[in-house]
């Protein structure tokens, strides 16, 4: 398969799981408080990833460990709980829209510290991305009083990570196996999140006798096997095809997903939140590489 073709269909992929994940912690939060569910699903996944491919740890140099630990917190242990947290208060479809920041942060870093290149057109992209989810965090402001609106910037916080978590992805970690790097950010990050989970009381035998609880780690399990073992591994590989930018594009087309998602779930997506959306996806439009056919071809 081409590389032109396999990046974008794993975009889109990844736009359909990722896009389904947030409605998914929305749900495994009806049994779940935000600790127990970020725990979970890092232990969840690290028990299926170990599964399918443990043998691949052997294909992590010695030298590319330490970065292998640093992005299994900035790529995944810290996000798996911002966005626990944050959607207590927002809705899926809000903090999938706010995610959209994540381009702006990896485009800013990728030239600030990875000396990534400077294009005007791909900045004017991520502005307009970024000015509509402005209009997004506006909005929440608008509708949530108090201290409930600030809840939008722990999604904030986890775009930050995830922009960190690819630019080191593609600068120092390129030659690694998908797989290994996905195995190795969670097997680094397992410790902590047992210790988290352990101590927050988790409600082991509501789990055989509640279907509250039981349905939660249901939803849980399949974010885990969908949204975060197979995503993972999907996503390590489009970041070694393809540039940080446009691998972190996918946080423009996965609201359309949660969006949907949200809607069916009786969540209001009104007029101004649909117009930030689109500055979101035609941000996106103007940061992806477009090549252009060589004359006489």
């Amino acid at each position: 398969m081409q590389v032109s073709i396999k990046k974008w269909l794993y975009l889109l992929v990844l736009s359909l799981i990722w896009g389904s994940s947030y409605i998914l912690i929305k749900k495994g939060l009806l049994g779940l408080t935000p600790l127990q569910l970020g725990s979970t699903r890092i232990l969840m996944t690290t028990f299926i990833l170990s599964i399918l491919g443990w043998k691949q740890l052997k294909n992590i140099p010695k030298e590319s460990w330490k970065w292998i630990i640093f992005t299994g917190y900035f790529g995944t242990f810290f996000p798996s709980y911002l966005f626990a947290f944050a959607e207590t208060v927002i809705d899926s479809s809000v903090a999938a829209v706010l995610n959209g920041m994540t381009p702006l942060f990896t485009l800013i870093l990728g030239v600030l510290f990875f000396k990534s290149t400077f294009k005007w057109l791909k900045i004017l992209g991520v502005l307009i991305g970024f000015g509509g989810t402005l209009i997004l965090v506006g909005n929440e402001f608008t509708i949530r009083s108090g201290t409930n609106s600030w809840y939008a910037f722990l999604v904030v916080a986890a775009a930050l990570c995830y922009s960190i978590n690819v630019n080191v992805i593609k600068y120092k970690l390129q030659g690694v196996p998908a797989l290994s790097i996905a195995l190795g950010n969670f097997i680094a990050i397992t410790i902590p999140a047992l210790v988290i989970l352990l101590s927050v009381d988790f409600p082991w035998n509501e789990a055989l006798y509640s279907n509250e609880v039981s349905s939660s780690l249901g939803y849980i399990f399949i974010l885990s096997l969908f949204g975060t073992a197979l995503a993972k591994v999907m996503f390590n590989e489009l970041v070694s095809i393809s540039s940080p930018v446009f691998s972190i594009s996918i946080t423009y087309i996965l609201p359309i997903v949660a969006i949907s998602w949200g809607i069916l779930d009786g969540e209001k997506f009104v007029f101004l939140q649909w117009f930030g959306c689109a500055l979101i996806l035609f941000g996106v439009y103007l940061i992806t590489d477009k090549k252009r056919p060589k004359r006489g071809a």
